[in-house]
């Protein structure tokens, strides 16, 4: 006869015994996501090259041919980062027509609040009437509103809030240093947001995004606030490696719009606009031509009046695109922000 084995004792429980099996409960979400109001704001303050040619070695014409910039906005003093995102918030919830204290959720993407703690996003909700909403920063630069922008689209799907508010701002004119011919004429200051909300139709494609921390130095504060305390280095400017910053850009942002237009399932002849980060005029023509994007497709410039603006220059280009009437309402846009990090983010949207 074969020999039976010997059944293994259970395991001894340890610990208290589970209550029970009962389910958690969730909060069913919308089946889909859209952007259903933009808003910007622009200082008062309007720089032209000149004036940064008072402190930089340099010339208009200069500026003029390696940036494409010819004006930029410079945020009044005692103007914050608040003041800003407050009025860009304000210009995406009248779009949406909706009450501010339906907003369950408010991300801020900057770099430039000059707050460790506490975070710009609660005060801003207290600014605009939407007390108790979660409210949070996120630091990931001049890619901050796209990655804000996903991180509300799956909030919203995934039933965590009905409505989410999303500003980039900065003011960058506090991190610059005046003197350094690689960003001093390239920095600026602005705000723009983005409501997003339920939808009966598809209105944020998936997100493609990722980054690359070997090339951290690439784009960074010049000293670390360790630094600045310890060896009283002043106020940190932020740096960049200009060529090796257009080369991953073109080089390596084209492929990743193309992703993002292939996990949307849209064809580029069916885009409606473009709207990168406005890192550089150059960048962006050349990231065009790797696109290969039809005439009838519009590209965002508004770095020629609005200067880098960082997190703030992609929701600042796309109101630029609808108030002006060069995008449809309602129109296909493929978005792509890229910056310090490295760090990236692109994703197709309907334009609201």
């Amino acid at each position: 006869m074969p020999l039976r084995r010997k059944k293994a004792p259970a395991p001894e429980q340890v610990g208290p015994k589970p209550k029970g099996t009962g389910k958690i409960t969730t909060r069913p979400g919308s089946r889909h996501a859209a952007v259903l109001g933009v808003g910007a704001y622009r200082p008062r303050r309007v720089v032209d090259n000149h004036e940064i040619c008072e402190v930089l070695d340099s010339t208009d014409e200069w500026i003029r041919e390696r940036s494409g910039i010819i004006t930029r906005h410079f945020a009044g003093e005692g103007e914050s980062v608040i003041d800003m995102a407050e009025a860009a918030a304000k210009g995406a919830i009248e779009m949406a027509g909706i009450a501010p204290e339906q907003i369950g959720c408010v991300i801020v993407a900057t770099v430039t609040h000059p707050y460790q703690t506490p975070a710009a996003g609660p005060l801003l909700a207290v600014r605009i009437g939407a007390d108790g909403a979660a409210a949070f920063d996120i630091s990931a630069a001049c890619a901050g509103y796209c990655h804000g922008v996903a991180l509300a689209s799956d909030m919203v799907r995934g039933g965590t809030t009905e409505y989410a508010l999303v500003v980039g701002v900065e003011r960058l004119s506090d991190f610059t240093d005046p003197t350094d011919r690689g960003t001093a004429f390239i920095f600026a200051d602005g705000a723009g947001a983005a409501v997003i909300g339920p939808s009966e139709t598809e209105g944020i494609g998936p997100t493609i995004w990722g980054s690359d921390g070997s090339q951290w130095d690439v784009i960074a504060q010049r000293d670390s606030w360790l630094e600045v305390r310890d060896q009283d280095l002043g106020w940190p400017a932020i740096v960049m490696q200009g060529q090796t910053v257009f080369r991953w850009a073109v080089w390596g942002m084209a492929p990743v719009a193309k992703r993002a237009l292939d996990a949307a399932g849209v064809k580029i002849e069916d885009l409606d606009a473009f709207i990168p980060h406005q890192a550089n005029m150059r960048i962006i023509d050349a990231m065009a031509k790797q696109l290969k994007l039809p005439e009838d497709v519009v590209i965002a410039r508004d770095i020629a009046t609005t200067g880098n603006t960082s997190a703030a220059s992609v929701p600042l280009a796309t109101e630029r695109l609808i108030r002006e009437g060069l995008a449809p309402r309602g129109g296909l846009a493929l978005q792509l922000g890229f910056g310090a990090g490295l760090s990236y983010a692109a994703q197709v949207i309907r334009l609201p």
